[in-house]
């Protein structure tokens, strides 16, 4: 005969199990070519579940295709490192990995944006695994001649959807310049239905942001000021919920 402890028996009928967070990356493009620096935002289609209207980063969940994606070199060891701190599940380099890679997969879906380097496309496809051959998008990305690059990438910050929300994501937030684009393609999945490339100021007054997507704004800003943005030994905070209060730690 099965025990049953008091506290489960105390559970409503109607209570449901909180959602595991999924892995997921956005990519931080900054345009610090003029004298104010602009980040790249996209609005999300009204038809969508997660976030409809918002204004965000692109950014999407990590698929099984990016651990076998190719790249011309990688993230600095100490990024590497950050990014298993905490890790939920499995632990690995290969998972880390896959993280960056995911940021710069959703951006190509996205925003038709592709960072890398220009390799030439037989060059590029040559570099699909076995694995990887069964992923179209990469194959997409691919084939333009362009084949991603880690190394211009900076682990910026952390964020994980609060519990009793439809979707959860462990995301890691990525930022980079501009000039790491090598190409451009007018094709996107139709996920973010406008671009703009906006001021902090024009970000802050005048869209429609996800709280999250504002506090991470404010980190930016903090990095920009000091024009610090790509260096390596600065901490990278982590915004989660613990006992029901919002917590900024850092890594």
């Amino acid at each position: 005969m099965s025990e049953t402890s008091p506290s489960a028996e105390r559970k409503p009928a109607s209570a449901k199990p909180l959602l595991k967070p999924r892995d997921a990356a956005t990519l931080i493009i900054v345009d610090s070519s003029s004298s104010e620096p602009r980040i790249l935002f996209g609005k999300r289609r009204l038809d969508q579940k997660f976030m409809p209207g918002k204004y965000v980063f692109p950014g999407g969940r990590v698929d099984t295709c990016d651990r076998f994606a190719t790249a011309t070199d990688d993230l600095t060891s100490l990024d590497t490192e950050k990014l298993l701190v905490g890790m939920k599940g499995r632990v690995s380099q290969t998972r880390a990995r896959a993280l960056a890679l995911a940021a710069i997969r959703e951006t190509f879906e996205e925003a038709g944006l592709l960072i890398g380097e220009k390799v030439g496309a037989d060059a590029a496809l040559a570099s699909l695994t076995s694995a990887g051959t069964r992923a179209g998008t990469w194959r997409d990305f691919l084939g333009h001649g362009v084949q991603p690059s880690l190394g211009q990438m900076k682990f910026f910050a952390r964020a994980i959807t609060p519990p009793g929300r439809p979707r959860r994501y462990d995301t890691r937030f990525f930022c980079i310049e501009a000039s790491a684009i090598v190409h451009r393609i007018d094709d996107s999945d139709g996920e973010l239905v406008e671009l703009h490339w906006l001021s902090l100021d024009e970000a802050r007054q005048g869209f429609d942001l996800p709280p999250i997507t504002r506090v991470i704004l404010e980190d930016l800003a903090d990095r920009l000021s000091d024009g610090r943005l790509r260096q390596d030994d600065r901490p990278i905070p982590f915004y989660h919920h613990k006992n029901g209060i919002f917590r900024r730690d850092v890594l």
